[in-house]
């Protein structure tokens, strides 16, 4: 749109002009606006105006003081166009983009410039060495311009009469430079959201006696002077230090004090108390409007005396600390208090039915992950300002108080997830006709989908999910003409799934999985939008129709163990964006189609129990599955909301400050995940950390694909289970990532390939039940681990670990296995044999030394025995002499 300035000519006195947000690009160029000489204040901002060096006329407004020109098209500096203006006190240039270094020259033509703001305006790392010329300047915005490295010292540092400094959102690291200190004069300080480090140090801080305002959050500052520090300071009314992560300590105190200041708002999160109870000081507040103690690790009970001093609190987050015992409240109203979270602590109890009464303004309550029993209190339906409200992941029994959800219009978010809530779903009545995410999963609901949850027609996120709930899933939800992610798995619905779903053109996640669904996927059945699909483990029977074709958005689609039919059909080559394809424990048949071959970014493809015959496709070869592909789309299916939540403005007179706080609400996070057999077992994977193909349990035939070893990048393969026919592709060795190769069950010939030795990532490895010949590989790496289940069944394998040795048998004589094989060493035994005699001999003799009567004994049989034994010897020694001498010689 263009402006004509002739339009002002009859307001000669006019001093301020508001053109803001009017979607005006240029100027029609006459020198019209040269007669508002009177023009103080000139508002511009929020167009798309790309240039002020066509725009006749104003430089002779000479006594222009105010000039917003923000959020524009600008991408070139006009800092050096505007130095005529004189005047000029106060430029915003926020939000454009100048792309570049501003000049020593356009700085010093703008000498009496007092406030200077170009946030996210792209500047070069050069201008903060020249700011240092423009000792004017009481407040400068930095913010949001990806400037880095440290703050150099010969340029903020010489504005001295600086006031308001803003440098949030950029690069800035290291320690924070002491010349800071210098700038004695400075009220408003935001450092936030940057990379600064070291220890924030008590000189610093006393350095800035007029300090109203100091944000120092998100940085990785180590260490926090103690809050002593600040007992002198006695205009602070904001201070923030929201960390990073929770190795930020903060010193102890060593004496009692009394702070002189009264904070508005004070937020201390992420980091180490020291004694982990609240900061004494806080007993002398008394004017606090937001306070922020999350993730602090304190303990003790709720802190009732916070709301008795502090009357106007608006916002109190007590979330993720160590609290517990009752929930006990202040004795007074607090009518200001709009947002109250207290989740992830250890409160238990019930909660006092009085809340209503002494919270009536509120707008945000989370008490989320607690000890919470009993029944949700009615009145909650009397907090008509209601908007968000989560008393998940408690133990809450009961029903849902009908009064709440017919008092409580206004609400948009209603979490209730994992509680022991039972009864109907939903109450019979409900006037929540604004609501947007509704949570009911993880609970006991039985019954139908009441009728009643058709009047909240803004839902964009359902979930009940894990409830018992059963019936049919009512035709009217297909009028949810908004709805993006509805969860509905384990539960007791059946019959079809509506042909109303058809209408859900800006559906992203469909979860039906784990019920008792029948009939055919409807055939219109195809939103533009759908990212994941879940009917996995129903009972839907027929063909795969044209669902999904149209759905070249579509990720995931999970249809495991139901009763579908028919062929694989072509269409399925158009889901472009598939990356898991599970079609696991059907009925389909047929070939598998080429067309398959067209998901390029197929990670995970699971085709298996079913009947599918004929060969498998060699160009499978061309799918790649990569991991992570598109990284980061994945991870969260719900973004993060900010819309009304808490959030404040300080008003510093000259620049913007405004912070949320929350960096928004991330309702449910769920990661994707998919599960996946390999390794002889099923298992779930996240995503990004998983690929592979699962064809077993079919009726394939032919041989394998050499191709497939071309798959680089695969975790998985299983064939199993099939009657593929021929030899191991020697390619196979090329599958370098490859942790679990499943060819068992088939009728494969030939020697296992020697080269699958290479495959160092190899987990588990099965040929087992084929006809394969020749010797096992050889068994080092991965494949010294593998035992004879990997080889059984084929009777012409040999080699360990199998009990068939694959060299012939050497047969030895009888004396070489009696010596080599044998149980006993016969030099031992026959020295075992000495000794064991000579202590017979030794025993003996001992004994008859010591016994006379025994060894008169032995003696006196010896006697009788020894003439008898004389004459034998007499009589048979001839005898044996003769046939001595009449044996032949050798």
């Amino acid at each position: 749109m263009l402006l004509n300035a002739s339009l002002f000519l009859p307001f000669e006195e006019l001093r301020s002009l508001n053109l803001s947000s009017n979607m005006m690009s240029s100027w029609v160029e006459n020198e019209e606006l040269a007669a508002l000489n009177n023009l103080e204040v000139l508002d511009l901002s929020n167009n798309t105006v790309d240039s002020f060096v066509t725009i006749q006329g104003l430089k002779r407004l000479s006594k222009l003081k105010v000039l917003d020109v923000q959020y524009n098209n600008l991408s070139t500096s006009i800092l050096q166009s505007l130095g005529p203006l004189s005047s000029l006190k106060k430029l915003y240039l926020g939000d454009n983009n100048l792309n570049g270094s501003i000049t020593t020259e356009e700085l010093d033509s703008l000498s009496n410039l007092e406030v200077l703001d170009l946030s996210s305006t792209h500047l070069n790392q050069s201008f903060l060495h020249n700011v240092g010329i423009m000792t004017s300047l009481r407040a400068l915005s930095l913010r949001d311009n990806g400037l880095n490295g440290t703050i150099p010292a010969q340029g903020l540092c010489k504005l001295k009469n600086l006031q308001q400094l803003d440098l949030s959102d950029n690069g800035f690291e290291g320690i924070l430079p002491s010349c800071l200190g210098n700038l004695t004069s400075l009220r408003v300080l935001d450092l936030s959201k940057n990379q600064f480090s070291g220890n924030i140090s008590s000189t610093l801080i006393t350095s800035f006696p007029s300090l109203e305002y100091l944000s120092l959050s998100y940085n990785l500052f180590r260490r926090l002077a103690p809050f002593s520090s600040f007992a002198n300071n006695s205009k602070l009314e904001v201070f923030e230090l929201v960390s990073n992560y929770n190795g930020l300590v903060m010193e102890s105190e060593t004496q009692t004090w009394v702070p002189k200041f009264q904070l508005k708002i004070l937020r201390l999160s992420n980091f180490s108390l020291g004694e982990s109870h609240i900061p004494s000081f806080l007993y002398y507040q008394n004017d606090l409007r937001v306070l922020d103690l999350s993730h602090n690790k304190l303990k003790g009970k709720f802190p009732t005396w916070l709301l008795h001093n502090n009357t106007r609190l608006e916002v109190l987050y007590l979330k993720n600390n160590s609290f517990k015992g009752y929930f006990h409240l202040p004795s007074h109203p607090n009518t200001d208090l709009a947002a109250l979270d207290i989740s992830n602590n250890r409160f238990c109890g019930q909660i006092p039915t009085r809340i209503s009464v002494l919270f009536p303004n509120l707008m945000f309550l989370n008490m989320s992950t607690n000890y919470f029993e009993g029944t949700i209190p009615p009145s909650f339906g009397d907090m008509i300002q209601l908007f968000f409200l989560d008393l998940s992941n408690n133990s809450f029994s009961g029903e849902i108080p009908e009064h709440l959800v017919m008092g409580c219009s206004l609400l948009k978010f209603f979490i209730l997830s994992n509680n022991n809530l039972n009864g109907q779903m939903f109450p019979k009545f409900s006037n929540l006709t604004t609501l947007t995410y509704l949570y009911l999963d993880g609970n006991h609901f039985t019954g139908n989908i009441p009728n009643s949850l058709s009047n909240s027609s803004s839902l964009e996120i359902l979930d009940i999910s894990g409830n018992s709930i059963s019936g049919k899933i009512p035709g009217w939800m297909g009028k949810f003409s908004v709805l993006e992610i509805l969860f509905m798995p384990k539960n007791h619905l059946e019959g079809a799934i509506p042909a109303e779903f058809c209408e859900l053109v800006n559906l992203e996640v469909l979860d039906l999985s784990k019920n008792n669904l029948s009939g055919s996927i409807p055939y219109c059945f195809s939103p533009p939008l759908i990212l994941f699909v879940y009917l996995q483990e129903n009972r839907l029977t027929g063909p795969m129709t044209k669902a999904f074709s149209k759905s070249s958005t579509l990720v995931k689609l999970d249809l495991r163990n139901n009763h579908l039919t028919g062929r694989i059909p072509n269409w399925i080559g158009g889901l472009s964006s598939v990356r898991i394809l599970l079609l696991k424990g059907n009925h389909l048949e047929g070939k598998i189609p080429s067309k398959i071959c067209e998901l390029s970014q197929i990670t995970i493809m699971d085709l298996s129990h079913n009947s599918l015959s004929g060969p498998i496709p060699s160009c499978l070869n061309k799918i790649g599955f990569r991991i992570g592909f598109r990284p980061g789309i994945f991870y969260s299916y719900v973004a993060e909301d900010t819309v009304g939540f808490p959030s404040y403005s300080y008003p510093s007179q000259d620049l913007e400050l405004s912070q949320a706080l929350t960096d928004g609400y991330p309702v449910k996070y769920k990661q994707l995940q998919v599960e996946f057999m390999t390794k002889k077992r099923s298992y779930i994977y996240t995503l990004n950390y998983m690929n592979g193909i699962d064809l077993s349990h079919n009726r394939l035939t032919g041989h394998i694909p050499p191709e497939i070893g071309n798959l680089s990048l695969i975790h998985g393969v299983n064939l199993s289970h099939n009657s593929l026919t021929g030899p191991i592709p020697t390619t196979f060795s090329n599958l370098k990532q490859i942790e679990s190769l499943d060819l068992s069950y088939n009728n494969l010939t030939g020697t296992i390939p020697s080269q699958l030795t290479e495959l160092t990532s190899l987990a588990v490895f099965t040929v087992a039940h084929n006809n394969l010949s020749g010797r096992t590989p050889e068994r080092k790496a991965q494949f010294a681990t593998f035992e004879e289940r990997s080889y059984e069944g084929n009777p012409l394998l040999c080699g360990w670990p199998l009990q068939k040795n694959c060299s012939p048998t050497v047969t030895q004589s009888f004396n070489e296995e009696e010596e080599e094989d044998g149980f006993m060493d016969m030099t031992v035994f026959y020295a075992s044999f000495a000794v064991s005699y000579i202590i017979v001999l030794i025993g003996f003799a001992a004994i008859l030394y010591i016994n006379p009567d025994w060894r008169q004994a032995w003696f006196h049989r010896i006697d009788v025995c020894i003439i008898p034994c004389y004459y034998f010897v007499l009589d048979n020694l001839p005898t044996l002499s003769t046939q001595k001498m009449c044996k032949p010689h050798a």
